[in-house]
């Protein structure tokens, strides 16, 4: 909480070092006012009182706080000059007020300007987040669709039974879950022989492998000081030996080293290749291993997000519980804030499957999470980075829809809108007072009493 605070007061720089600028620039100023004017270093009998660039500057910069610090300075330095007879005569009133005044409106202006900077920052930080994640999905579906258009003859399984056995090697429990069914799956897709995966911790990487593969040198323990894993670890991404050491490099003992890196940046493992067959090794094998990888690490960040929520609403799915841990953490740190939009559809006969229809309607970013039951069904839907007004936008683009289709308004279809904010509310407390608003029926309620 207080690092939280002390934002406000530093928002762009180091605590220190903007205390330091806030004592020294303004003595710099009294430090020119007494090599240029003597008799008047402040300049508070002057035309124009120079030495207020100093607070204002700082003012701007950093905001009111480190700018009310300069002043002070200032006017310590006044009533040092006044001890001393330097300055005499009465205290410059206006020369001051007038001062504080200019000091607390640059520092007004920079407080606004340096909020919507910290509220910029952290959509951009989000969206980059999001569009990793999506760029992953994007190459695996496309990897997918090519590997679907060759002739699968002779290979031991398509891309669509990896990726439902990462999703069911992911759901296991673990630093690493799934470890030995994950090298046994690349073993299988990607034909390595040799192989080890290791945890992070936080001093690095653990040097015992959690799952080995084959008979891998050294009983597995990792080479710290190899020059394959120092390349892959620092810049993050996977390497082999053919593309990552140069001729003056001393030999690496593997032939492949691939961090376990997520979107966010975060570091969960390492997987480690000694042998695989030399026909093997080729670009396509190098992209279905980091596509698969990177595939895996996303399904352990989102797990591992998602696990807050599932843990008293088990029904919840991951993807939309992910979701709204994160959106729920930008809007605590940059004041962003996100709404849901919960649809109770009754049955109606004249619009088939009309749950299924309305999930189209959604945009790129938004989540769904279809509730059914027997005699209703709930659409919740997250809209990431979007307020009152894209909610009533979609609402009033399902009523036109349903309009087109049956002639009827939302009510008279049993379309009954509900808009929540993403704000002060943790996850958990903002969907048990969905399904409080919504009647959701006990089964997908929060198992705990205290929840």
């Amino acid at each position: 909480m207080k690092l939280a605070q002390l934002r406000y007061f530093a928002p762009f720089g180091n605590p220190g070092a903007v205390a330091a600028e806030a004592l020294l620039l303004p003595l710099l100023a009294v430090g020119l006012g007494i090599w240029i004017n003597p008799l008047d270093p402040l300049w508070t009998h002057a035309g124009f009182p120079w030495a207020w660039f100093a607070p204002v500057v700082l003012a701007m910069r950093y905001g009111p706080f480190p700018g009310l610090a300069g002043a002070a300075v200032l006017l310590l330095a006044w009533f040092v000059f006044s001890t001393t007879g330097w300055l005499p005569g009465e205290f410059p009133k206006q020369n001051f007020l007038g001062g504080l005044i200019l000091v607390m409106l640059a520092g007004e202006f920079s407080s606004l300007w340096l909020a919507r900077a910290r509220r910029a920052e952290g959509v951009q930080v989000y969206l980059d987040q999001r569009l990793e994640y999506l760029t992953h999905q994007y190459y695996l579906l496309r990897l997918s669709h090519d590997r679907l258009e060759q002739d699968l003859i002779g290979r031991p399984m398509a891309m669509r039974d990896a990726l439902g056995a990462l999703q069911e090697v992911a759901g296991e429990s673990g630093a690493l879950p799934g470890a030995e069914a994950l090298l046994r799956l690349f073993a299988q897709y990607c034909q390595l022989e040799a192989a080890a995966l290791y945890a992070a911790t936080a001093d690095g990487i653990a040097p015992q492998p959690l799952a080995t593969l084959g008979q891998p040198g050294a009983d597995g323990r990792l080479a710290g000081d190899d020059p394959l894993v120092a390349h892959a670890l620092e810049t993050g991404r996977l390497s082999h030996i053919a593309g990552a050491l140069g001729s003056g490099d001393k030999p690496s003992r593997y032939v492949i080293v691939a961090p376990l890196t997520s979107f966010s940046g975060e570091t969960l493992g390492l997987l480690t290749v000694e042998r695989v067959p030399f026909f093997a090794l080729h670009e396509e094998m190098l992209q279905t291993l980091n596509l698969l990888l990177g595939y895996y690490t996303d399904g352990l960040l989102a797990r591992q997000l998602a696990a807050d929520i599932q843990t008293d609403i088990p029904d919840c799915p991951a993807e939309f519980a992910a979701e709204l841990q994160r959106l729920w953490r930008v809007c605590r740190e940059s004041q962003v804030r996100s709404v849901i939009v919960a649809l109770q559809l009754q049955p109606h006969a004249e619009i088939d499957d009309l749950a299924a229809q309305i999930r189209r309607q959604r945009r790129a970013l938004d989540v769904n999470w279809l509730i059914e039951k027997p005699q209703r069904k709930l659409l919740v839907t997250l809209m990431p980075l979007a307020g009152s007004a894209a909610a009533e936008g979609y609402i009033a683009r399902i009523e036109e829809w349903v309009r087109q289709k049956s002639g009827q308004t939302l009510e008279a279809a049993g379309i009954f809108p509900h808009v929540l904010r993403v704000e002060d509310k943790p996850p958990r407390v903002l969907l048990k007072h969905l399904f409080d608003i919504c009647n959701v029926p006990d089964q997908v309620r929060p198992l705990r009493t205290d929840a």
